[in-house]
């Protein structure tokens, strides 16, 4: 049995042109007349199909929208591509629905409730609003996404915010039937042209419609009813043309008002990490460089682009991730400028190896992990205020090892063949005494392994030496050498963990 999670946007174009409009009377006009409004314009009296002059008569505060197919449209693609990082075989439906059919991605997200609270947390990013539900078919969930419930009361035309609730989770079969026998016939776009005939027999629900004979169900309506009734209930396949990521990755948005400061840089250009996420899952992909463009005036008073270049240590797609580094730059940018548009640009990928699915996990994390934790301190204090230790090809044990400015590892390595190394370097050879024949150290030191000879540095001071491993009356081990330049003195270089 599969798994299907529908996404009905209840209205791309306001939310974009207009994103406060839960606090405010906000109304899409188109050709003069009203397509949706606000519940707050609702309660004024504005109706769908209402004039310009009416609204105004009715709701003299009013925002009024002009809606634009284009952004439509834009929204709704910036929605698929953000969900792509959930799953593959994602669809676009009717009335601004995108299907996702999940039933791989659940042991990948840790279960449907988990995966539920990403994609509410992905639309939240991506500041759409939505009405979700979770059906055994794809047009079950369908049907419950875009039939409000009672306990989201949302009449034709009027936006609101509709919470998950249990009446749109139904993952077994016999629950999702029950639930859809209740919905209203109507809810069916092929069953709405026959509405007022259906009323007339008594048949208003899709339970009722449902107990119908057949054939003469099919004479009186359309061959296209019986199929659409027969997907939501399982009896029938459903096919679906899937949405795939585009080749390259375009990501840009104009912003209706000026942002002037960077927590609003942060909260719009979110919405573009989570399209770049899923356009690199879709691809099966990473970023390690890319570069956010905060664009400002143009024409006579045109400035340059800002742009803010982020990069990640270790290949990344996880929005949560490229979030945080996002807003750990912003700490140190100031806008010299109001910003109108943002870009985002992607400098280099690489392919992603699947995420491995250990028997044992790491309970430290995985590396992965810990490389974002650096990338975080990093952004925060700057690349030359963090070290990291770098691999120098020299056979000296005190050039081999060095600190470096942190950053892709540039490592020159060489192996060293039967030869043991200790955890810790002293900075500086200590000298040892010498008693009764032996190094002393505390106590007397014995030898264990070597020698283990180096010569190396013609080039700034020849280094003759003979290393050996010395293990002390206590059980601890050192690495000593013999200085063959200063009349074989020994020397203290490392102690053992």
């Amino acid at each position: 049995m599969r798994t299907w999670i529908a996404v009905h946007l209840l209205h791309p174009t306001l939310d974009t042109l207009c994103p406060d409009w839960r606090r405010l009377a906000a109304v899409v006009m188109d050709h003069d007349l009203v397509r949706v409004c606000s519940p707050l314009a609702w309660e004024t009296g504005v109706r769908p199909g209402m004039r310009a002059g009416g609204v105004n008569a009715l709701c003299p505060q009013a925002v009024l929208t002009q809606y634009d197919e284009h952004i439509h449209q834009s929204a709704m693609q910036a929605a698929a591509l953000a969900l792509l990082q959930y799953t593959p075989e994602l669809a676009l439906d009717e009335q601004d629905t995108l299907l996702l059919d999940v039933t791989g991605s659940l042991s990948l997200f840790g279960g449907i409730r988990r995966l539920y609270r990403r994609i509410q947390g992905t639309l939240q990013g991506l500041c759409l609003s939505a009405r979700c539900a979770i059906a055994a078919t794809a047009g079950g969930a369908w049907l419950l996404a875009t039939v409000p419930t009672v306990a989201c009361v949302a009449p034709s035309g009027a936006i609101t915010a509709c919470a998950h609730t249990r009446g749109r989770r139904c993952l077994k079969l016999h629950s999702l039937f029950g639930r859809l026998d209740t919905l209203p016939a109507n809810a069916l776009p092929a069953a709405r042209p026959y509405e007022a005939w259906l009323d007339n027999i008594g048949c208003g629900t899709l339970g009722a419609l449902r107990q119908l004979p057949r054939a003469g169900l099919q004479r009186r309506t359309s061959k296209q009813l019986l199929q659409a009734l027969d997907a939501a209930y399982g009896k029938t396949p459903e096919i679906f043309e899937w949405i795939t990521a585009p080749l390259q990755f375009h990501g840009r948005i104009e912003l209706v008002e000026r942002i002037e400061s960077t927590e609003a840089v942060a909260r719009v250009a979110g919405r573009l990490l989570e399209q770049l996420c899923g356009w690199l899952t879709g691809h099966q992909q990473a970023v390690t460089q890319m570069a956010l463009l905060l664009e400002h005036e143009r024409g006579r008073h045109a400035r340059p682009p800002t742009p803010l270049a982020l990069a990640a240590s270790t290949p990344t797609r996880d929005p949560a991730h490229l979030m945080r580094l996002l807003q750990e730059h912003l700490h140190h940018l100031k806008l010299e400028a109001p910003v109108i548009a943002m870009a985002l640009e992607v400098h280099r990928v690489q392919d992603l190896a699947p995420v491995p699915d250990d028997l044992f996990p790491d309970p430290g994390g995985t590396p992965q992990d810990r490389q974002r934790v650096i990338d975080i301190i990093l952004a925060r204090l700057g690349h030359d205020r963090v070290l990291q230790p770098q691999l120098h090809a020299d056979h000296r044990p005190e050039m081999a090892n060095q600190w470096a400015a942190a950053g892709p590892s540039r490592i020159v390595g060489h192996t060293v063949q039967g030869g043991e190394r200790p955890c810790w370097l002293l900075e500086k050879p200590l000298p040892l005494a010498v008693r009764r024949n032996r190094p002393w150290y505390g106590t007397p030191l014995h030898i264990l392994h070597g020698p283990e000879r180096i010569e190396d540095g013609w080039w700034d001071g020849w280094t003759q030496r003979d290393y050996f491993l010395a293990e002390d009356e206590a059980g601890i081990r050192y690495w000593l050498f013999q200085d063959r330049r200063k009349k074989l003195r020994w020397f203290l270089h490392g102690v053992f963990g």
